[in-house]
């Protein structure tokens, strides 16, 4: 009787023997190892559920396998993702998924067929009980993020400070050209001014409705101009009792009047010398100070209160108001001769109500700022919160849109904020909430037969593509910029370096 010898088993020596082979086995292992499988077909419906996933079916309200197969996914596990997997084809590999029966650690895998055609989804329940089971992964994660709410109190704590002090005890401009957000027509306008006034030593006029960041530009301008290293000194005239606006500017002599400092006190234009002096609300002016303050222009030296004395300046002036200058000049309430020496380079800032297409920006900016001010999570507005906020006419600009973003959020029980929470906001400031504003599509290249758009430098037609991708992307993920980083394919920095540059 011949021998037999046992021979060890072989893989196969084909790469689709070997797949199938990996693909059962994995599908062996996870059916075996996990809490819990189900599969659904393309439509979304259940088609299998194994054995472990059958003893959280009384927690979903099902009292057998027959009544849960068959059915949608989303009629019978709330909350659950796979409708996305099964339209994207985007596995998830790790998610957490609560509902009434519990919170759970899962994963969806599409599932393909040879043509590489998406014909359903599995879902895998990796862990139940993750707040025991992933105890030690959990206490890691919480003390991360403890580190990260500190990490956000501090800057929000920076951001808080009006002025940061350098160590020479000089006031420094906090914004530059980065913190005015938006990329729109009228946006890249105004930044483009900008940006050419803080080349020049002349006098700077920003005019706009309140709220629309005048002084964040008048920041900005220093920022970028020759003068940075130098201090940068505001003052609200509009703040500033007339009685005391000429010792704010020009500073006190020691010993002037009764009650005065033996010291003396400087002024404002003595503080900014060096550097650059923002004079806000300059419409708000009284006409007894303006002749004062032209003088001290024009001669570039100022006397202080109770002095005889002058004292040499080198300050360069931005002003700012919200109030129509040149209609002062017609009544007689404003000097014409100061009204030309600082209307030497206008910059108008748009409203709000004109770039429209920043909203969404501007929305997840302010939402981040919130967050790190009161350190928790951003804000989620749904699509229908932010087509709210597009058509609103906003009379208080960016201003408003921020305090009603931050009733809206401290208002709201959820990360998620939707049109109605808006419009309750809206009504409650005295505000009767405009439509929503109309969906945009994105304007179209150009039709097949327009030659005319083609032939142009290929570079400009591969930054035309590029910024209709861009500004796609943000529409489908309702203006938010990690997800429409991910979507394109680059990082966060490069999303917001295009916005910021987009030509």
């Amino acid at each position: 009787m011949p021998l037999t010898v046992d021979q060890d088993p072989a893989l196969p020596l084909d790469a689709q023997g070997i797949l199938e082979l990996a693909a059962r086995s994995m599908f062996q292992l996870f059916s075996s190892v996990s809490q819990g499988m189900f599969l659904v077909d393309r439509s979304g419906r259940i088609v299998w559920v194994n054995e472990g996933y059958q003893r959280f079916l009384p927690d979903l309200g099902f009292s057998s396998v027959d009544q849960f197969v068959g059915r949608t996914v989303e009629e019978v596990i709330p909350n659950t993702q796979m409708r996305k997997v099964l339209e994207t084809g985007q596995p998830v590999l790790i998610d957490l998924l609560t509902n009434q029966a519990g919170t759970f650690v899962v994963s969806r895998i599409p599932l393909r067929d040879d043509a590489d055609r998406v014909i359903g989804a599995i879902g895998i329940v990796l862990f139940d009980h993750p707040e025991t089971t992933l105890q030690p992964l959990i206490s890691k994660f919480a003390l991360l993020q403890r580190d990260l709410d500190d990490a956000r109190r501090e800057l929000a704590s920076q951001r808080n400070r009006s002025l940061t002090t350098a160590g020479d005890g000089q006031r420094r401009a906090k914004y530059t050209f980065a913190s005015f957000v938006g990329s729109s027509p009228a946006a890249a306008e105004v930044k483009r001014q900008a940006r050419r006034a803080a080349q020049s030593s002349s006098p700077v006029l920003l005019l706009g409705e309140t709220g629309t960041g005048k002084e964040l530009l008048a920041h900005a301008i220093h920022a970028a101009s020759s003068r940075a290293a130098g201090p940068f000194v505001s003052v609200n005239i509009a703040a500033v009792p007339d009685t005391l606006l000429e010792a704010e500017f020009f500073g006190v002599a020691p010993g002037a009047y009764t009650g005065a400092d033996r010291k003396g006190r400087d002024g404002k234009f003595k503080l900014a010398d060096g550097g650059t002096l923002f004079l806000d609300e300059i419409g708000d002016m009284p006409q007894s100070l303006q002749a004062k303050l032209l003088r001290a222009l024009q001669e570039g030296e100022i006397e202080p209160l109770g002095s005889n004395k002058l004292v040499p300046f080198n300050v360069r002036i931005l002003a700012a108001t919200s109030r129509d200058l040149a209609t002062l000049v017609r009544e007689g309430k404003f000097r014409e001769d100061l009204f030309y020496r600082l209307h030497v380079l206008p910059v108008r800032v748009p409203p709000l109500r004109v770039r429209r297409t920043d909203i969404p920006a501007l929305v997840e900016s302010l939402g981040e700022d919130l967050a790190l001010r009161n350190g928790t999570p951003p804000p989620e507005l749904l699509p229908d919160a932010m087509a709210l906020l597009a058509g609103q006419p906003w009379r208080g600009n960016i201003r408003e849109l921020r305090n009603v973003l931050e009733q809206a959020v401290m208002r709201s029980d959820s990360q998620s904020i939707d049109a109605a929470q808006l419009e309750r906001v809206l009504r409650d400031a005295g505000v009767e909430p405009a439509a929503p504003a109309p969906v945009q599509d994105a304007a179209p290249v150009g039709g097949a037969d327009d030659e005319t758009l083609l032939l142009r430098p290929l570079a400009e037609q591969v930054a035309e593509l590029e910024r209709r991708a861009i500004a796609a992307a943000l529409k489908a993920h309702g203006g938010n910029k990690l997800a429409t980083a991910r979507q394109l394919g680059i990082s966060r920095a490069t999303l917001y370096g295009r916005l910021e540059n987009p030509e």
